[in-house]
């Protein structure tokens, strides 16, 4: 297929593409009673199969989709469905839409190389003494190619789909689009309970609508090179300006294994690996202001000596300090349970008027909780799916007009930073809980919020570091 007809078939209007994933739902619905009717006969197993078909072509269609509908699967694959789906079947789905991590459909090769050429004003064969026209990788907005330099450096070549970002402008102000998606989702996947399709299209907006410039995720790449480079235990791949553009980046070649692979290695490799990850986020948040706000294990690479490799700053969000410093007294007086400088750090921040606090003593105490209990519970701590979901389960219920939180939420003044940080650190919850992470979380976390003494061998790593770029 030429770059007109990829163009044409990605920028296809929202009733061509949402199209087939409403015909899938009849059919679903249809199968859903044969399964039905057949579990009365044959037991659980014909409604396992039924889960499992359904699951792959609810993942294929995504993955044909491209753009913000294929992201959606994506962020499916991070998050617990629990409550959502029926236990037995939540790691049928949960494994399908994984696969969109890495396993999107690629481009033809010479769609590739057309698109590398007219960006470049050069072939790849010009550019490069070596370059693979099949991706390693391709996901939802390009794909990922190997190459070699003239002066035999290896790289990651990032080349966007011809059209796909046109395509995502226009999904991201037709506000319906997502919510259709999400609402197909409430018959396309048998057994989901609750959805609130409004919240997560607004949450998958927000976190793809900076990703389509590679010329700013190579700016945003690079600020963090900067900060990393030499670091002990994370990584980032060094950008070639000269060589990426608005729809190619061009970077470093990274080893290492991808997450699926990360979660069958020895307990003590996923513990370093863990550490290494929560430091990375803690550090940039209390640290400099800086997080990369799409942390799904997609976008890191594990490596046999416990350091982690940090791909994809499409999406990077800047704190003011002094605004961060709002959210970080809240969660420091959660940490330490103490409702009183709760409140206080509520009111002055402005999320909270001083009367619901005085009504409300312990409400706010209670709610804030739920997301610092690597924090609360004894250390050392061990992330579990189970506890991934666990909290991803509160954090919803918690909101809930029938909460026992609610009195007190109703008039809680929510910013749209809180709502991008608990976006950010339940992601990361997902990723530790995936690698069974043991740490003592909340020294560690000290050594950025409290510039206490390092509390492990990587604490002691990262100081050392920390003063020698000093």
């Amino acid at each position: 297929m030429d770059e007109s007809g990829e163009q044409r078939r990605i920028t296809a209007g929202r009733a061509a593409r949402v199209a087939p994933l409403v015909g899938m739902a009849g059919r679903t619905a249809g199968e859903a009673v044969v399964a039905s009717l057949r579990n009365r006969r044959h037991g659980e197993k014909d409604l396992i199969d039924f889960h499992t078909r359904q699951a792959e072509r609810y993942a294929a269609r995504l993955g044909r989709s491209r753009g913000v509908l294929m992201k959606a699967g994506q962020m499916l694959s991070v998050v617990s469905l629990d409550p959502a789906v029926d236990a037995p079947y939540r790691g049928i789905y949960q494994a399908a839409f994984a696969r969109l991590q890495d396993d999107a459909p690629p481009m033809p090769p010479q769609l590739a190389i057309d698109t590398i050429t007219t960006e470049l004003g050069r072939s790849p064969r010009e550019v490069f003494t070596e370059f693979d026209p099949r991706p390693m990788a391709a996901a939802s907005i390009g794909q990922v190619h190997t190459a070699t330099l003239p002066d035999g450096r290896r790289v990651a070549v990032k080349v966007q789909y011809p059209g796909v970002a046109e395509a995502i402008r226009a999904d991201l102000k037709n506000t319906e689009l997502l919510a259709t998606f999400f609402q197909l989702m409430l018959t396309v996947v048998p057994g989901l309970k609750a959805l609130d399709v409004r919240a997560m299209a607004a949450e998958v907006a927000d976190r793809i609508g900076e990703e389509i410039d590679y010329y700013a995720e190579a700016a945003n790449q690079q600020e963090y090179a900067n900060l990393y480079r030499g670091h002990p235990f994370i990584r980032i791949p060094e950008v070639i300006p000269e060589l990426s553009t608005r729809r190619v980046l061009t970077m470093d070649l990274s080893g290492g294994v991808r997450y699926a692979a990360a979660l069958s290695a020895e307990r003590s490799l996923r513990d370093a690996w863990g550490e290494a990850i929560f430091r990375f986020v803690q550090g940039n948040l209390l640290g400099t202001g800086l997080y990369n706000a799409d942390p799904h294990p997609g976008n890191f690479l594990f490596h046999p000596d416990g350091s982690v490799t940090c791909l994809d700053f499409g999406c990077v969000k800047r704190f003011d300090p002094q605004v961060y410093s709002r959210f970080e007294r809240l969660t420091q007086a959660a940490a330490d349970q103490d409702a009183e400088a709760l409140n206080r750090a509520a009111v002055e921040g402005g999320f909270l008027d001083l009367t619901d606090v005085v009504d409300h003593p312990d409400a706010l105490l209670a709610f804030y909780s739920w997301g610092v209990q690597e924090l609360v519970r004894p250390q050392p701590f061990t992330y579990t799916p189970e506890f991934a979901a666990e909290i991803l389960r509160q954090g919803g219920a918690g909101w809930s007009p029938r909460g026992p939180y609610w009195p007190v939420l109703r008039r809680l003044r929510v910013d749209a930073n809180y709502v991008v940080l608990t976006r950010h650190l339940t992601s990361l919850v997902s990723v530790l809980g995936g690698l069974r992470a043991t740490g003592m979380w909340r020294a560690i976390r000290e050594e950025y919020s409290h510039d206490a003494a390092p509390a492990t061998r990587y604490g002691e790593l990262e100081a050392a570091h920390r003063k020698a770029r000093q």
